[in-house]
């Protein structure tokens, strides 16, 4: 997913719960990763998970940002929690190293439009790919095979795994009778445990019902699966 970073520097700015599954797959391709930070708290959390080129930094100096060894091909990651210093620092970034590629974290439309206008290449849309589900996601293996084939900074959707709960509406009723799309929702595929262990594709023809324990993962907007989950709760 992240091979266009190899060999190259990459600059990550900001280390958090929401943004840590970033530098977990970085760190997967990457020969040359920085995280640079501003809070101790983070800067002791990127230490304590093993990433050992870490900066604690003032990101509102500029002249201190300006000390950084980046190149016009390095690639620059603004990930901080606060959105208006997250902007701040993606309008100071471009400022001082505008050859290089931005990428900024987002959690509205409104903010991803701000932060393009301040310089930033490529947004990683929150309102559209919840980070920290996704991070659960990439650690799960019925959906790791698919995330590097769907997965990317542009695209607009979120990849969820859930597993169908006791007493749930959706039990016993059969693949095809359902609509997933009134819901706003794509069914990916699934694990159908009458039949086996194997992940099942959607479009693979086979008759699946739909029953408590099996795992489905599904494709949309993080409001339209959290929706779609509470809908499974319900008896």
């Amino acid at each position: 997913m992240f091979s266009m970073f190899h060999r190259k520097k990459v600059f990550m700015f900001g280390y958090s719960t929401k943004s840590s599954f970033v530098a977990k797959e970085l760190k997967k391709y990457v020969l040359d990763l920085h995280i640079i930070l501003s809070k101790k708290e983070a800067y002791e959390d990127a230490l304590a998970d093993g990433y050992s080129n870490v900066k604690l930094l003032d990101l509102t100096d500029d002249e201190v940002l300006e000390e950084l060894d980046v190149a016009q091909e390095d690639y620059l990651i603004c990930l901080l929690r606060d959105n208006h210093l997250n902007l701040f620092l993606a309008l100071s970034l471009h400022s001082l190293f505008p050859n290089s590629t931005l990428i900024a974290l987002s959690d509205s439309p409104e903010t991803t439009k701000k932060l393009k206008m301040a310089g930033a290449s490529k947004t990683i849309d929150l309102y559209q790919v919840s980070t920290l589900r996704l991070h659960n996601i990439l650690n799960k293996p019925i959906t790791t095979k698919l995330v590097e084939e769907i997965f990317s900074f542009d695209t607009p959707f979120s990849l969820r795994e859930m597993t169908i709960p006791e007493n749930s509406s959706l039990d016993g009723i059969m693949v095809d009778d359902f609509d997933f799309y009134e819901h706003n929702i794509i069914l990916v595929g699934m694990i159908d445990r009458r039949l086996s262990e194997q992940f099942i594709f959607s479009t693979s023809g086979v008759e699946n019902r739909l029953d408590v324990g099996d795992t489905l993962v599904c494709v949309g907007y993080s409001e339209d699966l959290e929706k779609f989950e509470r809908y499974m709760d319900r008896d």
